[in-house]
């Protein structure tokens, strides 16, 4: 028997924990040690399994502390990979790519390897599961039904990719109804998990570079969400997107489909015509103009669609969606009006972090724009955009450690272009571009790990630099 040894984060002393190394047959480890890690090793600790959590990284205090609280041995900084690779079952952060070369080792081992929405899945119990996946939408959508279930009265949590553990909900405070945002990086490790209502909002080239730049390759994790879906469930769709539609065909769907559109009237579903939205299911229907949504623009009708058909296939009563339509307030970093200085509007989006949700943001714009762009390229490509920024942006404020690509697609047609690499710099000189009437529009199209830790830094660090103006 092996005696490990790690740092406790609240007072610095050794402690020592007597583990049993030997493949166990109730033995998980966990790779990484954030909320999704944490989670699953709390959940799994209930359930009386083995448990061992190893981070490359510094684990931050308070998820240290709940192991250390908790009685689960974990390492950081490093992998030790025979305490890895003697698991039964290994539970990988979204954030680690098959490339990584211990998870090739897992594979050649023959370890199972799964995620934490599927880890959680299988201590759910009886309650209901609404999971929402998509390129872009997805958040808004996720925060919207869980608002719409939460002003029903139901007994439900808000989980998953929006930043808070599934494992971690059901382990602590489990719920009648778990309101799951799900990345295509957590579809990718599923093996059971059906939710009962499965939402795709649309489909768009997006983290190319973790699927190989093939985009089928992206499209097959998405309709994942559906594949063990039974007669019984319902998947709500967007007909008006072209990469769903086409690849609808190529995929085996055995639930209900409940589509949304802005394209034409539908027996069953949710659709707008003449700013109405009319929602239609099993015989009721419900109509409400678009001009009471809490949230505007033309991704938000969308959005809201997708959330109030979600609502409803879950029994959720029509005046209840109507009320919590009327006062949802939108999400931070999410079109999110930060302040009006001498007449120049600031709009942080820093959410926005792919071309098609930069296109959107952009879409709703009706002031010059001075656009703040850049941070990783996830293979990106502008061409969609080209249109709406001739129309609308006046300058570019490039944001990134290497903006060749945004020169290379808009340098033709925007004469104001200027490279920062920090948010406080590319709020001056947006600035400096701005008149009275413009918007200065942070929707940067790319990831943000080149300058900052996350979209959230991103986003904050934009705000403050606004208010120091």
């Amino acid at each position: 028997m092996d005696t490990y040894h790690f740092v406790c984060g609240n007072c610095n002393c050794n402690i020592k924990t007597q583990i049993n190394f030997k493949k166990l047959k109730n033995r998980i480890v966990i790779l990484g040690g954030g909320e999704s890690g944490i989670g699953t090793a709390l959940l799994a600790k209930q359930q009386g399994l083995e448990v061992f959590v190893s981070d490359g990284g510094i684990i931050k205090e308070n998820y240290k502390a709940d192991l250390i609280n908790n009685g689960i041995a974990f390492e950081e900084n490093f992998h030790t990979e025979e305490k890895i690779l003697n698991a039964t079952l290994i539970m990988k952060s979204p954030g680690i790519p098959e490339k990584n070369e211990l998870v090739k080792k897992i594979r050649a081992a023959g370890i199972e390897i799964i995620s934490e929405i599927e880890f959680a899945y299988r201590y759910k119990g009886d309650s209901i599961i609404i999971a929402i996946t998509g390129s872009n939408g997805k958040t808004t959508t996720t925060a919207l039904t869980y608002h719409l279930c939460k002003e029903a009265g139901e007994d439900c949590a808000m989980v998953g990719n929006i930043g808070f553990s599934f494992a971690k909900q059901i382990a602590e405070d489990p719920k009648k109804i778990y309101v799951v945002e799900v990345s295509s990086f957590q579809l990718d490790d599923i093996k059971t998990f059906k939710p009962d209502v499965a939402v795709i909002t649309n489909i768009t080239a997006d983290h190319l570079d973790r699927y190989e730049y093939n985009v089928d390759n992206y499209i097959k994790s998405k309709f994942r969400i559906v594949e063990n879906q039974t007669e019984d469930d319902v998947f709500i769709y967007n007909l008006d997107d072209e990469t769903t539609i086409t690849n609808l065909k190529n995929y085996t769907i055995r639930s209900i489909k409940a589509p949304i559109t802005m394209s034409k009237e539908l027996p069953e579903g949710a659709y707008l015509t003449n700013a109405e939205m009319h929602l239609k299911w099993k015989g009721e229907e419900m109509q409400m103009n678009v001009s009471d949504f809490a949230i505007k623009g033309k991704h938000n009708q969308y959005n809201s669609m997708a959330a109030s058909m979600a609502g409803t296939s879950i029994g959720i009563r029509k005046e209840k969606i109507r009320e919590a339509l009327q006062t949802f307030e939108s999400l931070e970093h999410r079109m999110e009006p930060v302040a009006t200085i001498r007449g120049v509007e600031f709009i942080n989006d820093s959410k926005a972090t792919n071309v098609n949700s930069t296109w959107y943001a952009l879409e709703t714009m009706t002031k010059p724009v001075i656009l703040i762009l850049g941070g990783v390229d996830k293979g990106n490509d502008y061409t969609a955009m080209k249109e709406l920024v001739k129309e609308k942006v006046k300058a570019i404020v490039c944001m990134g450690a290497e903006n060749r690509k945004i020169h290379e697609a808009f340098g033709d047609i925007v004469s104001l272009m200027v490279n920062t690499d920090n948010a406080k710099d590319a709020v001056q000189s947006a600035f400096h571009f701005a008149q009275k009437g413009d918007v200065v529009l942070l929707s940067p199209a790319s990831a943000s790990f080149d300058l900052f830790k996350n979209y959230e830094d991103r986003g904050i660090q934009f705000k403050e630099a606004v208010k120091d103006l």
